[in-house]
């Protein structure tokens, strides 16, 4: 073999060992893009699993609360009428004063109860999350903070008439439940605040109290209630800020695409 064959094997080599070298990059650089496409895919499809499994639950506990609702009224409600117009018969049939007393006792505290049924009942089967606009349902939470007549409250919402989904105003209404009770019953609180506003294109709600404040760490070793809201706010294209110091308070910050 001369030099000029032996040069151009060396050539053709080298081509071939490039063009396998480039088939290998190329193969390797669209198998990982394929995989990084899948894992995309796959957690596109795990979310929008999530928000289905949201969606669902949310619709199952508004089903359960009016059923439970309607039991109580229909039911529960039917026999505590009946044994208050039993204890009636009886302290008009009855002639001792004594005995007379006690079934009187009996009978407000049959008529208190059905009194507080039916006002649970209500509660249950009025759908007012799905009805109601979010600015009124957020006044209505600190309207019944303020029948506690016990903290000094401060409401700040400026929203125009924004129609968001039922799922959206219900996640919005329990993290704010939850925030205020915990508030009320930890934070040794004498201020709670809320604010709400629309920020370009998105939905901002600021909860806040003055109370004694806690360790963040503890609370994600731990868990409360406001923590496994997370989830939830994330799962309808939200944000979620925890902020705590200890005598400063604390603060949460939500954040709602729209």
């Amino acid at each position: 073999m001369g030099e000029t064959e032996y040069t151009l094997v060396i050539i053709v080599f080298n081509v071939f060992l490039l063009a396998f070298i480039a088939a290998a990059i190329t193969f390797v650089v669209q198998y990982k893009n394929k995989k990084r496409e899948n894992q995309a895919r796959l957690a596109q499809q795990q979310i929008i699993h999530q928000k289905e499994l949201l969606s669902t639950e949310v619709e199952i506990q508004s089903q359960t609360m009016q059923h439970i609702g309607r039991e109580i009224h229909d039911n529960v409600g039917q026999k505590l009428t009946l044994a208050s117009l039993y204890t009636q018969q009886l302290a008009y049939e009855n002639k001792a004063p004594d005995i007379n007393e006690k079934i009187e006792i009996i009978g407000e505290i049959i008529n208190q109860s059905l009194a507080e049924l039916r006002q649970l009942s209500k509660s249950l089967t009025d759908n007012k999350v799905e009805k109601g606009n979010i600015n009124d349902l957020l006044r209505q939470e600190f309207v019944r903070i303020g029948e506690l007549k016990k903290y000094k409250l401060n409401l700040a919402i400026a929203l125009e008439e924004l129609t968001l989904p039922y799922q959206t105003k219900s996640v919005i209404v329990r993290v704010t439940q939850e925030f205020l009770q915990n508030s009320i019953k930890y934070a040794n609180c004498k201020t709670l605040s809320i604010s709400a506003s629309k920020v370009e294109d998105h939905l901002k709600i600021v909860l806040a109290d003055d109370g004694i404040g806690f360790d963040l760490s503890s609370v994600k070793d731990k868990g409360i209630g406001l923590v496994s809201m997370k989830k939830r706010i994330e799962l309808i294209g939200g944000s979620y800020l925890l902020e705590s110091k200890k005598d400063e308070g604390t603060r949460l910050t939500v954040q709602i695409s729209l």
